[in-house]
């Protein structure tokens, strides 16, 4: 009964589609019998009907339903009822049909929004939308359907990945879709802008709070990834450039400088062109990020699927996609004056945006490069945090000095900046960081430079604010909380992440139950093994006893191997001592039946901190959506 539910509310919002992509174009031609009406409704109705279809799905998890080959292939009676729920987006169908609701309530909203004042570019983004829509809506009816049934019926189902039973997973690819996903607006008003002759400062003003509603969400959804892999895959890390870790943070690069070129859009028509290719290319990031995670060629924790078909559907649907973009760019784009005067806002938030396309194109070469390494020479090589750090640190340098110097700079003028505080503020960030240094004896020139500037960063933006504040210019800084915010959290962020990389203390090594390792001043003790018996995993759990004589501290980690039945799975799940100065993080793994461990031990200054610089950034996003007037 749910799947032809399903099916129905499928083909119920696929005929929508194709309906709004025809009563839109038949708007916009101007017929005598205005179409408008049927339009608002059908609008509300594949809001509805889509909706529905996600729920029926949902509810299909909720009762399981092994009738539907998606639920019988993800999930079990035994599970809880939240992943349960989360199974629904922790598979290949089920998430791109999360993914087409995402594409459907931003289509809705943004119509809804501007159609009274804004009908013809209103229509065209309705349209493009559509087309991306229907898109996804063939790609799911032919090669992923969620609600396909088996027969005969199943008595249960074969579980979701133990990896993915997580709260953290519950809300990690929702935040995410709403994230990338919600990019396709702004690409489909970039083309609809293009096609209507849209003023620049016009569509700037539009698509801001949408381009900072896409980024919060795909920051927050970065920010729980992070703390998800953290704990639960034994990393012990806040990034490991896994593959498709790199296709969620290529379009927050783009997101970031879209965000930064609408705030000039907003006051000059110069930057015009650019904000319409980078609102293109955010969502085409997108969709090549999802093709590389779903085609299968990508080896990682985090892909949904190896097939060829799906591959090639989404290889075809994006390029196609990418065609339309450039036709529709080359045809329509306007001239426009691209000069800006040296040490102008408007040359420091263009430079940000370079900085930002090298950040991407960077983390785009390391992903893609091992693919058709194996494509053209058959060797398999992977790319890990060395060519990151080595490629990136440099150029982050100059990111940290401009981010405290170009919020300081006038809109148009060509003056520089002519403070004190400046220089002052750059030697005092420089010796406490020397003094830092010092006492922590690091010879990393590169990262001792990232540490400087870091610092500074911090210090000017803190300074700036009480500066506007002792000047009683409050009312008018508030619309820049945002800006100190964001980036007195991505000072922080970079700050701790530096003296995380400088003071983590990493150890690998096998012990026996009973026996101890001395590692300096600490002291691993592995005391004992229990094992416990739980709803649906059976837990081999470990007692060790770390001592650091140094701190005069003990603490009693407890790792877990787990064994799962449904489906049969062994997972090695991290015990983790946590403060606000550092983390002991310890995992236990078997490598033989001689009752030997693997232990690997790890101390991680300033984790927590690292989270919350995250949440700072995006704290500040917040207050531009929160604050009317910076909207």
């Amino acid at each position: 009964m749910l799947s032809e539910t399903g099916h129905l509310f499928i083909f119920a919002s696929t005929f929508l589609s194709l309906s709004l992509i025809f009563f839109s174009i038949k708007e916009i031609k101007g017929n005598k019998k205005s179409s408008f009406p049927v339009i608002v409704s059908f609008s509300k109705f594949q809001l509805i009907f889509t909706n529905l279809s996600f729920l029926t799905l949902m509810g299909g998890y909720i009762i399981s339903d092994f009738s539907i080959v998606n639920v019988y292939e993800n999930s079990h009676s035994s599970k809880p009822l939240i992943y349960k729920i989360s199974g629904v987006w922790g598979n290949h169908e089920g998430s791109l049909l999360l993914w087409i609701n995402v594409l459907v309530i931003f289509s809705f909203l943004f119509f809804k929004k501007n159609n009274k004042h804004n009908k013809e570019f209103s229509l065209f983004t309705l349209v493009f939308q559509n087309i991306l829509i229907l898109g996804f809506f063939i790609f799911l009816i032919t090669t992923s359907n969620p609600f396909s049934k088996i027969f005969p019926i199943p008595l249960e189902g074969l579980g979701l990945n133990p990896i993915l039973q997580d709260p953290a997973l519950a809300i990690h690819p929702p935040l995410l879709y709403l994230g990338f996903v919600g990019s396709s607006i702004y690409f489909s008003a970039a083309l609809s802008s293009l096609l209507t002759k849209f003023s620049g400062k016009d569509f700037g003003t539009i698509i801001k709070p949408w381009v900072l509603i896409s980024w919060l969400f795909q920051t927050l959804g970065i920010l729980v990834g992070s703390i998800w892999a953290y704990y639960e895959l034994g990393w012990g890390g806040y990034w490991f450039w896994d593959p498709v870790e790199n296709s969620s943070l290529i379009p927050w690069f783009l997101m970031t400088a879209l965000f930064h070129s609408v705030l000039v859009l907003e006051k000059r028509n110069g930057l015009y062109l650019w904000v319409i290719i980078l609102s293109i290319l955010t969502f085409t990031m997108s969709v090549t990020g999802t093709f590389l995670v779903r085609s299968g060629i990508l080896n990682s924790v985090h892909t949904f699927a190896n097939d060829p078909t799906r591959g090639l559907y989404l290889l075809i649907f994006l390029s196609l996609m990418v065609f339309l973009s450039l036709y529709i760019f080359y045809r329509y784009a306007p001239s426009e004056n691209k000069k800006f005067e040296l040490f102008s806002k408007e040359f420091f938030i263009l430079t940000n945006n370079w900085f930002m396309s090298f950040f991407l194109i960077t983390v785009l070469i390391g992903t893609i490069y091992p693919i058709f390494l194996e494509v053209l020479t058959n060797q398999k090589i992977s790319i890990g945090p060395p060519y990151y750090n080595t490629v990136l640190a440099p150029f982050l340098i100059p990111v940290l000095f401009l981010m405290g110097y170009g919020p300081k700079s006038s809109w148009i003028s060509s003056k520089p900046v002519k403070e004190k505080n400046i220089l002052f503020i750059l030697v005092v960030s420089t010796l406490l960081s020397v003094i830092l240094i010092y006492f922590l004896n690091n010879k990393n020139f590169l990262i001792n430079l990232v540490l400087i500037f870091s610092t500074y960063l911090v210090l000017q933006t803190i300074f700036d604010l009480y500066k506007s504040i002792k000047k009683k210019h409050v009312l008018n800084y508030s619309s820049n909380y945002s800006s100190f915010f964001s980036h007195l959290g991505f000072g922080f962020l970079i700050f701790f992440i530096s003296l995380n990389s400088i003071m983590s203390i990493e150890h690998d090594f096998n012990l026996k139950i009973g026996e101890k390792k001395q590692l300096k001043n600490i002291t691993i003790n592995f005391k004992k093994l229990d094992s416990f018996e739980e709803k649906n995993y059976q837990k081999i759990v470990g007692e060790i006893e770390v001592i650091n004589a140094q701190e005069k501290t003990t603490e009693v980690l407890k790792p877990e191997i787990r064994v799962y039945n449904q489906p049969e799975t062994i997972t090695y799940e991290a015990s983790i001592k946590s403060n606000i100065l550092s983390d002991t993080y310890v995992t236990m793994s078997n490598i033989s039946k001689e009752n030997i461990y693997n232990i690997k031990f790890q101390k991680k200054p300033f984790m927590n901190m690292i989270w919350l610089s995250t949440i700072l950034i995006v704290l500040g996003g917040s207050f531009r959506i929160l604050t009317r007037k910076s909207l």
